[in-house]
C-alpha cells in the first residue's frame, strides 16, 4: 500500500486542490507534485504571479499565502508505477471533514482519476481541471494554464 502526504491546509484556505495520489517521484521526494516534468508548480507559480522555487517548505508556503490548499483524494492505495489507470484497493481521505472546518469556496481536482474519486457532497463548487501530469500530453503547458487560470482565478489572492 502506498500512502498519501498531509494535507498542505490552513483554515485562510478558499481553494482546496486535490490530486488522486502521489506518483513514485512524489512518494520517493515526500513532496505533492515531486516529478519535474508535472507542470503542477510550475502553472502555480505563473498563476500566482510568483518568482519560482525548487524549495519544497516555500512551494507550500506560497500555496497557502494565496489562500490554496493541496491534498489528494487516495489516503492509500496499491499501484504499480505511477499511472492511476493500475490503482486499485483505494482508502479515501476524509475531504467532507476538510471542506467543514474552513472557508473553502472551491474544489479543483487534477485529472480525471481525482475527479473520478471525488464523491464528497458538498455545497461548494466543484472544477474538473485536466491532469498537470507529464502522462497528459495533449495539453500543452499554455493549454493547461489557460484552462486553470479560468477555473481559479475568482477564488485566488
Amino acid at each position: 500500500m502506498i500512502e498519501s502526504f498531509a494535507p498542505v491546509y490552513d483554515e485562510n484556505a478558499r481553494v482546496l486542490i486535490l490530486g488522486s495520489c502521489p506518483s513514485v517521484k512524489s512518494l520517493e521526494k515526500h513532496e505533492y507534485y515531486g516529478n519535474r516534468q508535472n507542470r503542477f508548480w510550475k502553472i502555480m507559480f505563473k498563476l500566482l504571479d510568483e518568482p519560482f522555487t525548487e524549495n519544497y517548505q516555500e512551494k507550500k508556503a506560497m500555496l497557502l499565502r494565496h489562500g490554496i490548499a493541496l491534498w489528494d483524494v487516495i489516503g492509500s492505495c496499491n499501484r504499480q508505477g505511477s499511472s492511476d489507470s493500475s490503482i486499485t484497493d483505494e482508502v479515501f481521505n476524509d475531504t467532507e471533514s476538510l471542506l467543514k472546518s474552513g472557508k473553502i469556496e472551491c474544489v479543483a481536482l487534477n485529472g480525471t482519476k481525482a475527479a473520478k474519486s471525488f464523491s464528497t457532497n458538498t455545497n461548494v463548487k466543484v472544477k474538473k481541471l485536466p491532469s498537470t501530469s507529464p502522462a497528459n500530453a495533449s495539453k500543452s503547458f499554455d493549454e493547461l494554464f489557460e484552462m486553470w487560470k479560468e477555473a481559479l482565478i475568482e477564488f485566488i489572492k
